[in-house]
């Protein structure tokens, strides 16, 4: 694949404005809509400990969600051009991050349950999770590990 450079536009917009904009740290709301033209908008907020809405993504959630997506896009690329026919993927991903002067992710951990059909090759679909890791142009531009601990069923 060439070097082709691609740009992805989103607009974040601030919705929680409660009357009095930031005039304390308590005042305001973190909700905001996440939108990108010819999608539905996402409902944002930050995580609750940071005052959000639970009910709604926030970014942490939304780095993880891209993470697993993004690997599971190129899995099933792979899997595809090996003959390997995936009839379910559910992956149960999880980011840790810690608080402190410079706030940081320190790991993602995939767990993709995968289902291939009967008499696929089981071992060869578990080492292509390792191949789409390293071709996941998310997981490439994190500054820390992201592990995979796939489980692989046949139909």
């Amino acid at each position: 694949m060439g070097h082709r450079e691609h740009r992805y536009t989103v607009t974040v917009r601030w919705t929680g404005n409660r009357g009095t904009g930031t005039s304390a740290y308590k005042a305001y709301g973190r909700d905001h809509e996440i939108e990108s033209a010819g999608k539905p908008s996402i409902p944002g907020s930050s995580d609750p400990a940071f005052l959000g809405d639970r009910t709604r993504w926030n970014p942490e959630d939304l780095l993880v969600a891209s993470t697993s997506a993004c690997h599971k896009l190129w899995y099933l690329h792979l899997c595809a051009e090996a003959g390997i026919a995936v009839l379910d993927y559910v992956d149960e991903a999880e980011g840790t991050m810690v608080e402190g002067e410079k706030g940081r992710f320190t790991q993602i951990v995939l767990r993709p349950v995968v289902t291939v059909r009967a008499g696929d090759d089981v071992e060869r679909a578990r080492r292509l999770h390792h191949d789409a890791h390293e071709q996941c142009f998310v997981a490439n531009s994190l500054n820390f590990p992201v592990l995979c601990e796939p489980v692989i069923r046949t139909a």
